[in-house]
């Protein structure tokens, strides 16, 4: 992770991208992965891990280590300003 905030989301996913849109129009700096990608195999399996084994998306990781599944934007905007206080 080199941004703070890391969202973890698939192109289809509907709240992948209300969060995604939500992000854009604020100060947080994310980076996405796309959990569909081949390449990225082992990051899916972490967000199937940390979801009781379902690949649950949007799931977001924060820099401290924490994460949050299907957050709303308000709250991980909250956890940024948190993080980069």
């Amino acid at each position: 992770m080199t941004s703070p905030v890391t969202v973890y989301a698939t192109s289809w996913c509907p709240y992948c991208r209300v969060l995604l849109g939500g992000l854009k129009r604020t100060e947080v700096d994310y980076e996405v992965v796309d959990v569909d990608d081949p390449k990225n195999a082992e990051l899916s399996d972490w967000v199937a891990s940390v979801n009781n084994g379902n690949r649950i998306v949007p799931t977001v990781r924060f820099a401290d280590g924490t994460h949050m599944t299907n957050p709303g934007v308000d709250v991980v905007a909250q956890k940024y300003r948190e993080l980069t206080a």
